[in-house]
């Protein structure tokens, strides 16, 4: 985990500039959910404003938001809040976690009993008042103190029912969120209707939240936090006085209320701070994969005698803490759009942005996937843009920040013509593509095909395929399997070099059908698609049969994908009957069918035995090593499917095995936490030595 540095204050006038800054940010954010600074810069430059406080506690504005709720810019609501919502405070790393909570112990004077871990999720906080278990207003954070009435919501929003599982007049807190898939059909409402998409989820739930009269209905989500007494008991007490704040999440989901202990990283009660660190680390690695915006970890006393006793400030509670996680979003300017031709023809539009740094990475370029984005998004040349990066994927743009435009922003320039080869182009489809097709980027599609994970034609590199296209001799990959002698010499200038490459090109003939397939570069599909649809039929004849419906019989294949493919197929069909007739093999071994193993005489009915991974999914993971050395992840998924599994990526309490080789990293200690078997490489080359 990684700081957030402060912005460094010189001076007096920079210190108000900064405070003002901060101001105009958090009215955004908690306002109508924009703003145009991401977390990460509003935590750098509040940090920034601490530390110039601290150093000059003569001049401290009473504009700061270190001294009060984040959202008090704004002039809140008509509703006032029976206890004000409160900010937290905020850390962001184990030593920074580890003074707060010596911090509270000596404030109690003693340790805190016990702690409660849950998600920091990105939404939008409101409360929910219900009288004899009915939700009768919503009411949004407002400044803290007074929110607004957006009781209109109400059976719009899953996890908070209508009627409560018991007759009780409470007040329930927690987040207003989009989930990833909430949000994809968002947008699709929205741009059905003729409205821009939004730019992402949390500015999506806070306008939803807000929107009234519109024709269309977007659901939306929440997750509780907190449970309060909307009146106080008979001794004057609230139901936070008898709880602890696990009893009151269960006692939440005993309601009917979907909580945080709900998302799938759920939460963790524990006695000492330092078992904090493992769950941090566990909510991190998942992050990517969580179904709804999480930004950090809220760490709580859980007993509510430690809560009272270590009190509150003016702006948070000094009894719960927010560990801040690295950012995976943040915001940056849009300098310029360039336009690039894959290997099959199709226009790639790319972001060109002012350096900043992402998850740990400073991201200069991110994909904006295909010309139909640029326009459903509105993107602007000097836009402020959100880029995201989760996990391993390429930086996206995911939406301007409208609030942050000046009007000097100028329409992203879309090209009329191929920029490659100044063909025309057909929009026709969601990905615009040269009309030349694999023609316009011949070079690029061959250097795919010779690729190791593909043909594995080892010296064919850029060089020697743009001299073989310049003679002629190359027009597309079957071409490579009549290449002579003499056009290898010629294209690489050594005899020895030719030599070399015709016994890989005579090598490459016996490749599995899935490798040829993935060669061809059919649209709509990769290695791993490449393996399943020659898994399924065995043979490339069966493949330009299969109509699509029988396509759709392939795991990952839909009717879009599936129509896609038949046309490419129709496309490729000339190439494909060039490659039959050079020698190259177009079938595909069965799965589960030993390298070792003979044929059978015929009626023989002894059945023979499953194949090891029959049924399991198969992760691998690091660097190989024993006989598996040297293999790359393609050949290793390949072994696990021959041998009967299904090889995955990602880790999952239904992941059968993890063969983790050295470095294997957090997929190896995320098996390790859900009981997953993980085996060496070794151990692993062992279970299938009939299948290496």
């Amino acid at each position: 985990m990684t700081d957030a540095p402060a912005a460094v204050l010189t001076d007096y006038d920079t210190y108000l500039l900064a405070v003002e800054q901060a101001r105009t940010a958090a009215a955004a954010y908690y306002g109508d959910g924009t703003s145009p600074m991401d977390d990460e810069s509003y935590d750098r430059l509040t940090r920034g404003i601490a530390a110039y406080e601290a150093s000059h506690p003569e001049g401290v504005s009473s504009d700061s938001p270190t001294d009060k709720v984040a959202a008090g810019a704004l002039a809140g609501g008509d509703v006032t809040h029976s206890t004000p919502m409160l900010s937290l405070d905020n850390v962001f790393n184990l030593d920074e976690l580890s003074r707060w909570g010596a911090g509270v112990d000596k404030r109690l004077g003693r340790p805190v009993r016990n702690y409660h871990a849950g998600p920091k999720i990105d939404g939008l906080a409101i409360a929910a008042y219900y009288t004899n278990g009915k939700l009768e207003q919503l009411v949004t954070r407002g400044n803290g103190t007074t929110g607004e009435d957006v009781s209109h919501a109400i059976g719009t929003i899953a996890g908070l029912p209508d009627l409560l599982s018991a007759s009780m007049t409470v007040e329930i807190r927690g987040e207003i969120v989009l989930t990833s898939e909430q949000f994809e059909d968002a947008n699709r409402i929205r741009t059905a209707h003729g409205e821009p998409a939004f730019s992402n989820p949390r500015n999506a739930a806070a306008g939803t939240l807000r929107a009234t009269g519109r024709a269309y209905t977007i659901p939306l989500s929440f997750y509780a936090y907190g449970l309060l007494s909307s009146e106080p008991g008979p001794s004057g007490d609230d139901i936070r006085d008898r709880m602890t704040h696990s009893l009151l999440m269960a006692t939440l989901t005993s309601l009917g209320v979907q909580t945080v202990n709900d998302t799938p990283v759920g939460t963790l009660t524990f006695s000492d701070l330092t078992e904090a660190g493992a769950y941090i680390e566990k909510v991190a690695e998942q992050r990517a994969s969580l179904p709804l915006g999480i930004d950090g970890i809220v760490i709580k006393a859980d007993h509510p005698l430690d809560q009272k006793a270590a009190g509150s400030g003016s702006r948070a509670p000094r009894w719960a803490i927010a560990y801040k996680l690295p950012a995976i979003e943040r915001t940056t300017t849009l300098k310029k759009v360039t336009w690039e031709v894959g290997r099959t023809g199709n226009l790639a539009p790319r972001a060109e942005l002012e350096p900043v740094e992402v998850a740990g990475v400073v991201v200069t370029f991110a994909t904006l996937h295909n010309p139909n984005l640029i326009g459903r998004l509105d993107l602007r040349i000097g836009d402020q843009v959100v880029v995201r990066r989760a996990g391993d994927v390429i930086p996206q743009v995911v939406g301007p920040v409208v609030s942050a435009r000046t009007g000097s922003e100028t329409p992203v320039p879309i090209p009329a013509q191929c920029p490659e080869c100044g063909g025309g182009i057909d929009s026709s489809q969601e990905r615009w593509r040269c009309l030349k097709g694999r023609a316009c980027n011949l070079t690029r599609s061959i250097q795919y095909a010779v690729g190791r994970d593909q043909l594995d034609i080892d010296g064919v590199g850029q060089s020697t395929v743009t001299q073989l296209i310049a003679a002629n001799a190359v027009g597309d990959i079957a071409d490579l399997f009549t290449l002579s002698r003499e056009q290898l010499v010629s294209a690489t200038g050594s005899e020895k070099n030719a030599d070399k490459i015709l016994a890989r090109i005579s090598a490459a003939r016996q490749q599995p059908l899935n490798r040829v397939f993935c060669a061809l570069g059919v649209r709509g599909t990769g290695r791993s698609m490449s393996r399943r649809i020659a898994r399924t039929f065995g043979s490339m004849k069966a493949i330009q049969e299969a109509d699509a419906e029988a396509l759709q019989a392939v795991e990952g294949i839909g009717p879009e994908r599936a129509a896609l493919v038949l046309a490419e197929l129709a496309e490729l069909e000339a190439v494909i009957g060039k490659l039959a007739a050079a020698g190259v093999n177009l079938t595909e071994p069965q799965v589960g069918t030993p390298v070792s193993a003979v044929s059978t005489a015929e009626g023989d009915s002894a059945a023979a035995p499953a194949p090891p991974l029959t049924g399991k999914a198969v992760v691998a993971t690091g660097t190989m090593s024993g006989p598996l050395a040297g293999m790359s992840r393609n050949d290793v998924n390949e072994l696990i499917e021959r041998a009967g599994g299904r090889a995955s990526s990602s880790v999952s309490k239904s992941t059968g095995l993890v063969v983790a080789g050295e470095k294997a990293g957090s997929k190896k200690d995320k098996a390790d936490s859900l009981g997953v078997t993980v085996v060496t490489p070794e151990e692993f080359a062992e279970m299938v030595a009939a299948y290496l």
